[in-house]
């Protein structure tokens, strides 16, 4: 499994040969893109509405015919009116796994936030034993607990910016409910009110979880993860 942060909620993840983009605001002032050519998305799975996390999907999608959305039915159905193509899309709810073919699956989960165009969500995906939860905005929430028994993500992507979700504090109790190999942090720094940091991630997390490895990458920095 390889994966790429590209700043605030922005990644790619590359699972057996499937490439998977979570929340691709890829033009972000924290990412090194700023051209989208050459990414060969095949899913582009979108957390909620807001413009820092539907980004740039609808552009992604008119650039990659073979990519398909997986979203909230409500923004799934916004996205596909704006490519005026509904079997571009897979509309889920939150709950159960969505059969993404081949073994891969996505599953959307609740989030504590707001989101104009359906509810938020943050999404549990992968294949076997390659699974990553993308928390997506987010509070603290005891149900993280049930995603890391039922999935047992190998890889958790957590909010750790504060004012808008989790703050550094909150992130770190969250990876302990969820009990990941490996956690990320992300939305964080992209505006100065996001100002939580990942030292202050990795202290609260050294004390609650330190089984837990702390992965910081830079923006475009590609890592991977065994």
């Amino acid at each position: 499994m390889k994966v790429v942060w590209y700043g605030h909620s922005a990644f790619k993840v590359e699972i057996n040969g499937k490439t998977f983009f979570v929340d691709p605001w890829l033009t972000n002032p924290k990412s090194p893109l700023r051209d989208l050519n050459g990414l060969n998305p095949d899913y582009i799975l979108v957390t909620h509405s807001h413009g820092d996390h539907l980004g740039d999907t609808i552009q992604l999608l008119k650039m990659y015919p073979q990519a398909k959305a997986v979203a909230i039915f409500e923004l799934a159905n916004y996205i596909a009116s704006e490519i005026n193509d509904t079997s571009r899309v897979v509309d889920g709810n939150i709950g159960g796994p969505i059969d993404l073919g081949d073994g891969y699956f996505a599953v959307l989960t609740t989030a504590t936030h707001s989101s104009d165009k359906g509810a938020p969500t943050g999404v549990v995906f992968g294949k076997g034993e390659d699974i990553v939860y993308h928390a997506g905005d987010t509070g603290l929430t005891s149900d993280m607990a049930l995603l890391g028994e039922l999935y047992k993500p190998k890889l958790a992507l957590l909010p750790i910016g504060g004012h808008y979700t989790m703050g550094p504090k909150e992130a770190a109790k969250a990876a302990e409910l969820i009990r990941p190999k490996y956690v990320i942090p992300m939305h964080y720094g992209t505006f100065p009110v996001i100002k939580g940091s990942p030292d202050e991630f990795t202290h609260y997390l050294k004390a609650l979880a330190p089984y837990i490895e702390v992965i910081i990458p830079g923006p475009g920095e590609e890592i991977e993860i065994k």
